[in-house]
């Protein structure tokens, strides 16, 4: 790995281009290096999981909404256009506007693939602007499913390695400003555009993608599945102004009036980034990890020692009035952003949304420990969050900052990197429950790491109720074969609902 010192410098000392951190990442966009097969395995996997979570979305509201939005859209002329999930391959639309509604289905349930560092990302995101972009020239420039396989390997690559450096939302920005970049290079890879082309559309990417982190905070609102896909639809228009010629701000991350100066740590700040060297394989997909539960990242290792504990003491914690408080020791961003550390009243609002309750570690602690179990669907009904029993053990349930798991969260020695902690349960009779967890059963260090036949699992059963046997079965025959995919294969990289599946649902009207 190269490691970059990026700073912020005066205008009067004009950094050179190739200095800059913006085109130090294109350079990993260009580098033709082969993905390995373990990467390409991986790969594979990530594209069912976000089949799985779309699936799973395809009839809640936000969702709805892209898709109706993105299919008032007709193809635009300099491609074959690209699918939406849901609706018929037959049925295209021009790739910003794919990338947007798939966007919303994949990131809707918060269900799909993480990484958490220095700042938290869901490098799965990257996948839908990448995918609609390659069907939509998918004749035009001869591309293949190994074209994807690399696109998708560098969108993974540059958005984990900057969310190892650079914090975004130490200064209330939001996380989708890294996913902006690393979506407009891995379409760069996809295409194999020059270097120039791929660093002024990172540039503009960049520009048009960051936004502070209120969509995150307080009463979280249905803009939280939409960021993301707004940033990679702004990647695939970067791109597309970026290849016919067009410049964007720069130096944009180390600019007097750019994003560190400003938007960062400010004019004194200094970050250091690892990236590949030139050569050197991109493999920072296989440092991320998928989600067993529809639930922040965070909250994934709690809901399985919660389930852990209402089998061990089924009679104790199903009863509010044995239990006196439940502490969760557990990291920084734990305690202060899902956790009681926020000081949003909403985190313990039975009436609260399900994008707020979802970002709520005592409400989802609460749960798990009274089910035994998390669904994405029956673990958020209104009337589960009323219930009066787990109102009151709810409102019993803290979280504080431990220094160890803050520590453990930050390390980027994967080997002992956690997202866990530990609880302690005070009961009345004073006794008192401890147990920790460091990190989820399905994560690769974790009790039931997932592989492939776990991500195939996962996408059958969100998939059971939206799409017929048959078309389950072609999806996954066809992904399995993704890098061997020729240029007329790729229209089938997508979803179509069974007969009768969208139209139960109405769709909203608008502009379009």
């Amino acid at each position: 790995m190269d490691e970059l010192s990026v700073r912020v410098h005066r205008s009067d000392e004009n950094l050179a281009r190739e200095d800059q951190l913006a085109w130090k990442l294109a350079g990993v966009a260009v580098d033709d290096i082969e993905v390995s097969d373990e990467v390409t395995e991986m790969v594979i996997n990530r594209v069912i999981d976000n089949a799985a979570v779309a699936a799973a979305s395809l009839l809640r509201p936000p969702v709805t909404s892209a898709r109706s939005q993105a299919l008032a859209h007709p193809v635009s002329i300099g491609g074959q256009g690209a699918t939406v999930f849901g609706a018929d391959a037959g049925r295209r639309t021009s790739p910003e506007w794919a990338a947007w509604a798939n966007g919303v289905a994949v990131r809707e349930l918060d269900f799909h693939d993480t990484f958490l560092a220095a700042e938290y990302s869901h490098p799965g995101d990257n996948i839908p602007p990448v995918v609609a972009v390659a069907q939509h020239l998918a004749d035009t420039r001869g591309l293949t499913g190994r074209d994807i396989v690399r696109g998708i390997a560098t969108g993974y690559e540059v958005q984990i390695d900057l969310a190892k450096a650079i914090s975004l939302h130490a200064h209330k920005i939001d996380h989708v400003a890294h996913l902006g970049p690393s979506a407009a290079a891995g379409i760069g890879t996809l295409l194999g555009l020059d270097q120039a082309t791929v660093y002024q559309a990172i540039g503009q990417a960049l520009h048009t993608t960051t936004a502070t982190r209120q969509s995150r905070k307080g009463e979280i609102s249905t803009w939280k599945a939409h960021a993301p896909a707004f940033a990679g639809k702004m990647a695939v228009e970067a791109v597309d102004r970026a290849m016919r010629g067009e410049t964007s701000p720069s130096p944009i991350y180390e600019g007097e009036d750019g994003v560190i100066a400003w938007l960062l740590e400010g004019k004194d700040a200094r970050y250091d980034v690892s990236l590949p060297s030139a050569g050197e394989a991109k493999r920072a997909i296989l440092d991320s990890y998928t989600k067993e539960h529809s639930a922040e990242y965070q909250a994934q290792a709690w809901i399985d020692l919660a389930r852990k504990l209402h089998d061990e003491y089924p009679l104790i914690l199903d009863d509010p009035d044995r239990v006196e408080r439940i502490v969760l020791h557990t990291s920084h961003h734990t305690h202060f952003v899902i956790g009681s550390g926020a000081n949003d009243p909403q985190k313990y609002d039975p009436t609260a949304s399900r994008e707020t309750l979802d970002h709520s570690i005592p409400y989802i602690f609460a749960v798990a420990l009274q089910d035994g179990r998390w669904h994405h669907v029956d673990s958020y009904r209104p009337e589960r969050a009323a219930r009066p029993d787990t109102v009151e053990l709810w409102k019993k349930i803290t979280t504080v900052e431990d220094e160890e798991w803050t520590r453990r969260y930050h390390s980027l020695d994967m080997a002992e990197k956690a997202f866990g902690g530990r609880v302690e349960i005070v009961l009345a009779d004073g006794g008192t429950i401890s147990e920790e967890i460091a990190v989820a059963d399905a994560h690769p260090l974790g009790a039931r790491p997932f592989g492939r036949a776990e991500y195939v699992a996962k996408f059958r059963s969100l998939a059971d109720f939206v799409l017929d046997e048959s078309e389950i079965d072609r999806f996954l025959t066809l992904v399995e074969r993704l890098p061997e995919l020729g240029s007329d294969e790729l229209v089938g990289l997508t979803i179509t609902a069974a007969p009768g599946v969208l139209s139960s649902v109405e769709n909203p009207t608008g502009i379009f």
